[in-house]
């Protein structure tokens, strides 16, 4: 697989990937509570903290990205790694869909 590049690395559990017209890559880090732009020189820009568990992102027809939000969950070391376990976090928020306004980070 000589065709794979590395975009970035250090991303804390990256999910919901979202290409955007602009070449950069906008995805949540469920263990980093944040929606992250990545630019296609690697740079990573924090769009907004997400409280609870951010675990996938899509655009609206709207311009605005939606998170699904799992609530948030412990993180337990596993194998060299974090890994998501129990017990129930004592700041979990239930599960929920959130808006993102990508220009300004405001999370409704």
């Amino acid at each position: 697989m000589s065709n794979v590049r590395v975009l970035a690395t250090g991303l804390e559990f990256p999910e919901g990937p979202v290409a955007m017209p602009d070449g950069s890559v906008v995805l949540v880090e469920i263990r980093g509570r944040r929606l992250t732009r990545v630019w296609p020189d690697g740079r990573k820009e924090v769009v907004a903290q997400i409280p609870g568990g951010p675990n996938g992102a899509a655009m609206g027809p709207d311009g605005q990205c939606y998170i699904c939000n799992n609530g948030g969950f412990s993180w337990i070391p596993s194998r060299g790694t974090m890994m998501p376990g129990a017990p129930e976090p004592h700041e979990y928020i239930g599960g929920s869909i959130q808006r993102v306004d990508l220009a300004t980070g405001q999370v409704e």
